[in-house]
């Protein structure tokens, strides 16, 4: 470890370490085999999220408000899984996990900025849902695309100024003790723990981020849907109702998968004793399967992505059988 910096006012000496050791999940027997699935999980995640992000590119109907957003929230997932499980897979598989102090700082950034995108779009998606179904007459008004774009522009703002401080307020802390993080990557609580001198704004800001960017969209989006159910009991025929309801239970999916593992993960680790790898194992799966299952979710569960699909399939196919045939006139000639 090395001195950084010093108060010569207070004469306190801040030292800050040169790098990092993660320990990850020790002692687990076969834990390669862990390391393998991850890898699996994170190949699905690039396929899917890339297969719905191409297809809402090509189809011209899906070139709407609600579709941009579903487009942001697949290209969380594949930033999110991908500033994680790639650094997982070198960190243990190639035995690096001596990392510099500025590059696990950027790895505890992106992880969390792309982890609030994914919370941020699932309340924007619940906003189009509200608009779309309380107000069906206003919604093309209401929910425009420079709207959509301008939202998504707002959260990005607000989600890099937050986790610039939320990360910026580690380097006040002096590391005098360990270097060694029990994470499997640079996570904020196991970084604030090493300190020894007063890491209070850190624990603050920890809270805050858990209160204001998992709980609080969380409660907005049970709000949401409370005001969606008093408007479907209004809606006298029970075909329609039906209907309305289809098109929110693929997001109420992504919801659920997303937020109960997270904020369960997040009361189990404060309320109650848990093994250390045990605990990494849980955060770990409930950081990397939503962004796995967000695309299947959503092709399967809608109907008008499912039937997008099938016409950019049977338009390939007509091009490919129209080449074809040129191809065979121009070979007869």
């Amino acid at each position: 470890m090395s001195s950084m910096q010093s108060n010569s006012s207070a004469n306190v000496t801040f030292v800050r370490p040169a790098t990092f050791f993660l320990s990850g999940f020790s002692n687990i027997p076969y834990v390669k085999y862990y390391y393998v699935f991850l890898s699996l999980v994170y190949v699905v995640t690039v396929l899917g999220n890339s297969f719905i992000m191409c297809i809402i590119y090509l189809v011209r109907r899906l070139h709407s408000a609600k579709y941009i957003a579903v487009f942001h929230l697949a290209l969380s997932d594949l930033c999110g899984s991908s500033a994680l499980i790639p650094k997982v897979m070198d960190t243990f598989l190639f035995d690096h996990q001596v990392v510099s102090y500025e590059a696990c700082l950027a790895n505890m950034f992106f992880v969390f900025h792309f982890m609030n995108l994914q919370s941020l779009t699932l309340l924007v998606l619940a906003y189009d849902r509200l608009v779309a179904i309380c107000f069906p007459l206003r919604y093309h008004v209401i929910v425009t695309k420079p709207a959509m774009f301008l939202i998504i522009g707002v959260m990005w703002i607000f989600s890099m100024i937050f986790f610039s401080v939320f990360v910026g307020l580690v380097n006040r802390l002096s590391f005098c003790g360990s270097n060694v993080l029990n994470s499997y990557f640079c996570d904020h609580r196991p970084v604030y723990r090493l300190a020894c001198n007063d890491n209070s704004m850190n624990i603050l800001m920890g809270t805050i981020s858990f209160g204001l960017l998992i709980c609080t969209p969380l409660i907005l989006i049970i709000i949401t849907y409370f005001c969606i159910a008093l408007a479907l009991l209004k809606i006298a025929h029970g075909a329609d109702r039906i209907k309305a309801m289809k098109t929110c239970t693929s997001h109420l999916m992504l919801v659920a998968i997303i937020y109960l593992p997270l904020i369960s993960n997040n009361i189990a680790s404060i309320t109650t004793y848990s093994y250390l790898n045990t605990g990494m194992i849980n955060t770990s799966l409930t950081q990397t399967i939503p962004p796995m299952l967000n695309p299947i979710i959503y092709t399967l569960k809608t109907e008008e992505v499912m039937q997008s699909i099938k016409e950019l399939y049977k338009r390939r196919t007509v091009n490919t059988i129209i080449e074809k045939g040129m191809k065979c006139r121009c070979n007869k000639k």
